[in-house]
């Protein structure tokens, strides 16, 4: 059982990684792009940077987050 949970962290970590490593690389595109004079494709890239950092918190356990209530 410990060496899932083990593997299970070791998976988490390099999703972490994975995500760090591609938000850093959309933002040294975004500033090649900004360099460039193509301020929507250096935009477009800024947003992925965003979406690559912020997708971390997005993953955590759905336990994590309160449950919204809907009118219906």
């Amino acid at each position: 059982m410990s060496n899932m949970m083990r593997d299970s962290q070791i998976m988490a970590q390099t999703k972490d990684e994975n995500l760090g490593y591609m938000s850093d690389m959309a933002l040294e595109l975004a500033q090649m792009a900004d360099d460039s004079g193509l301020a929507t494709l250096a935009y477009l890239f800024r947003m992925a940077a965003l979406e690559a950092s912020t997708a971390n918190s997005m993953l955590a356990d759905p336990d994590d987050f309160p449950r919204q209530m809907t009118s219906h």
